[in-house]
């Protein structure tokens, strides 16, 4: 089982690395069960992945219960009705399909809307920031 789990992290990290250039393909939800396969496979993995430069930090707020920056709500959403937008458009014969894709586009929309909201870029640290500059007149 360690090793299925492991196979399907590995996979699911091509996939999120995959779909931060390819339009249509999520990033976030790969990204989240390639954590979820590493800690229960591979420790070293799983530490190497909260600790990657790109997907690291979704991941340590995702874990950490802190939420989503704005932007990353907005592209999640943003892409979920295109690739359901795109799937309808392919079912076109299919209305009841069209009725039925609105099912998951309804509830992770729900649910990305009611998770915490992050500050897009972090605040600075106490002692890090430049004094406020004084205007001579």
């Amino acid at each position: 089982m360690r090793i299925l789990l492991l196979a399907a992290g590995l996979l699911c990290v091509a996939l999120a690395v995959a779909g931060t250039v390819l339009p249509l393909l999520p990033t976030t939800p790969f990204a989240l069960l390639a954590a979820w396969c590493f800690a229960r496979s591979s420790p070293r993995f799983h530490r190497w992945l909260l600790e990657h430069r790109w997907l690291g930090p979704y991941l340590r707020n995702w874990q950490d219960g802190r939420g989503l920056t704005r932007r990353a709500k907005q592209r999640a959403l943003v892409l979920l009705w295109l690739s359901l937008a795109l799937s309808a458009w392919l079912a076109e014969q299919t209305g009841w399909l069209r009725l039925l894709l609105l099912i998951p586009g309804v509830a992770v929309t729900h649910y990305l809307l009611r998770c915490k909201t992050l500050p897009d870029h972090p605040p600075v640290q106490q002692g890090t920031a430049e004094p406020p500059r004084k205007d001579v007149h």
